[in-house]
């Protein structure tokens, strides 16, 4: 967007602070109105042929434009992945505990890393932790689908559960 003194071609297509379209004039006139009514000159399309100009408040109109990026950036949610962790050995109870905190994680839509944690002779019993991951999915299938499976990494078992 070009305004009043940058635009250096004779005639422009106008159109006026009312947004109804004059037709093609001289740069010169174009000028003359705007200041007439006390208001910009702006370029809004310099590809067509002759280029468009407007006649508006300069300041309003990058005003309002800053707002609608503003307002448009407060509706946007950034997923974040939250993370839990267990161990073979968790009881019932704090699994169902955090199963009711991976439910909430899900509403708001947050994606969920489970990680099962192996100490000393607890890696003996990967099956039991298996079953325990395939236990936590399987409750959270109403509001969340498995991203990836459990895999084995060092002590490690993780899985992702995205949202619905």
């Amino acid at each position: 967007m070009r305004i009043n003194e940058q635009i250096r071609i004779s005639a422009v297509r106008l159109i006026d602070e009312n947004g109804a379209q004059v037709g093609v004039v001289e740069t010169a006139e174009a000028l003359k109105r705007a200041e007439e009514a006390g208001l910009d000159l702006v370029e809004v399309s310099p590809d067509g042929e002759p280029p468009v100009c407007r006649i508006m408040d300069y300041g309003k109109f990058k005003y309002k434009q800053k707002k609608k990026v503003h307002q448009s950036k407060t509706k946007q949610h950034v997923t974040q992945i939250k993370e839990l962790r267990l161990h073979p050995k968790t009881d019932k109870h704090d699994i169902e505990i955090k199963i009711a905190h991976a439910r909430g994680f899900l509403a708001k839509k947050d994606k969920v890393m489970v990680n099962m944690l192996f100490k000393g002779r607890e890696m003996a019993h990967i099956d039991i932790a298996k079953e325990k991951m395939a236990y936590f999915a399987q409750q959270l299938e109403d509001v969340g689908k498995l991203e990836r499976s459990p895999l084995m990494e060092g002590r490690r078992m993780h899985m992702v559960l995205a949202p619905k």
